[in-house]
């Protein structure tokens, strides 16, 4: 039977059930949205030993609410923590588990794969400098939400480096484990990066890298056995991707992946390879992040905001001779180039020729008044560019547009030094 209320929310329905807690849909009404709760049953509770643990678990996920705030993470807003009650109240991501693309006859195209993954690496990246490691990385806790966006959840587990509080032992699903931890060694991020090595392998394949009938089978399996490459299982998986899973999952620390950063960057780099992409001009968000985060322009951007900046922007591809601005035409709009040239060009004369990095149209969109374009700005080679919209800046989030706004006073006053250097030299 389905609770009308839990605490201050309205129940509308139920998400799903397992054996230790429910799931469901309700509405905070003074917060005007909806929320998902994770109700644990009573029965589970009332458990002397498993309540202990579950409202430790709980306790773990709370005090976290407010601190991990990323696009890619879960956002908890309420718990409630009681020997007769406890649930958390937190974001509804409306497209269910990546566990619905873990099986041979749902499997998902290989490129938005790679992308998932990168986004993973990059908010499991944020948790760990905020020093949280995840510890429980699976596809039952990677939320899919609209278009290519996710979200990863349940940091219930999670291992907390800044501070003395005991840790919960025995949590978390060996499958998916590294071998430091399902022989309970002492971990770091590298843990989590071997999980979502399992869960990329799981997800390109449909099957587990490790096959066991118990977890004492698994738990060898896992600390001595290497799966075959997913390219054995599923053919159109290309090596460039069974190199990455291949080192996410190395048993030794010295040889998995030392960073998050090292494996979003072969990420990117697989997904830059054609191979993985059937649509030529479409641009991945892993591939938009990495080309702005290259940028020197967005050197004190923090993950968060440049993730602000890809979905707002626009990328193009332009061919050679193709005008990009054209002298007289209003200004509402600034570009980076990304890669390829583009020529400022003015009453037929060429004032400057613009590089991969640089950005262009700036004046226009952050003056005080409207203008104008007062030159052509044409691509000499085939291009890559990033459209921004002045409404978009406008719109922003604080710190997002005081970065970008101080990044183009930095731009303006590199330039102008410039120009003070040629009319001295003149």
């Amino acid at each position: 039977m389905i609770p009308q209320r839990i605490g201050k929310y309205e129940v509308r329905a139920k998400l799903g059930d397992g054996a230790t807690s429910a799931v469901y849909l309700a509405y905070d009404r003074f917060a005007q949205r909806q929320v998902a709760i994770k109700l644990i049953h009573r029965h589970v509770l009332q458990d002397e030993e498993r309540g202990r643990l579950y409202r430790h678990l709980l306790n773990n996920e709370a005090s976290l609410a407010g601190k991990l705030a990323h696009p890619h993470i879960v956002q908890i807003f309420d718990a409630v923590i009681s020997d007769e009650e406890g649930y958390l109240a937190m974001e509804f991501v409306p497209g269910g588990t990546l566990e619905q693309y873990c099986t041979t006859d749902f499997l998902l195209p290989i490129d938005r794969l790679v992308e998932i993954a990168f986004k993973c690496t990059r908010a499991l990246d944020y948790a760990y400098r905020q020093g949280v490691t995840h510890r429980d990385i699976k596809p039952a806790n990677i939320l899919m939400g609209d278009g290519s966006n996710i979200k990863v959840s349940d940091f219930g587990a999670a291992l907390f480096t800044a501070n003395d509080r005991t840790q919960i032992s025995g949590v978390g699903s060996p499958a998916y484990m590294s071998p430091q931890q399902v022989r309970e060694q002492p971990l770091n991020h590298q843990t989590d990066i071997f999980s979502l090595g399992v869960v990329m392998y799981q997800v390109l394949t449909g099957r587990l890298p490790f096959q066991a009938t118990n977890n004492y089978s698994m738990v060898f399996q896992v600390c001595n056995f290497d799966p075959p490459a997913p390219s054995s299982i599923r053919s159109d998986v290309p090596p460039a991707i069974d190199a990455v899973v291949a080192r996410a999952m190395q048993k030794s620390l010295e040889l998995r992946y030392q960073t998050w950063d090292e494996f979003a960057h072969d990420l990117a780099q697989a997904f830059r390879n054609r191979q993985l992409s059937v649509v030529q001009h479409r641009f991945s968000d892993s591939e938009k992040f990495e080309a702005l985060r290259d940028l020197s322009f967005f050197d004190d951007f923090s993950d968060v905001e440049i993730w602000e900046v890809v979905r707002f922007s626009q990328w193009e591809n332009v061919t050679t001779n193709t005008y990009v601005m054209r002298d007289g035409e209003p200004g509402d709009y600034l570009c980076f180039l990304i890669e390829g040239e583009v020529r400022v060009v003015k009453r037929g004369k060429v004032r400057s020729v613009l590089s991969p990095g640089e950005c262009f149209g700036e004046m226009a969109v952050i003056g005080r008044v409207g203008g104008s374009r007062n030159a052509n700005v044409v691509a000499t080679a085939p291009s890559k560019i990033v459209i921004i919209r002045g409404e978009s800046v406008k719109h922003a989030s604080d710190a997002c547009r005081m970065h970008l706004y101080s990044a183009f006073l930095h731009v303006l006053t590199e330039r102008l030094a410039l120009a003070n250097a040629r009319i001295c030299a003149a």
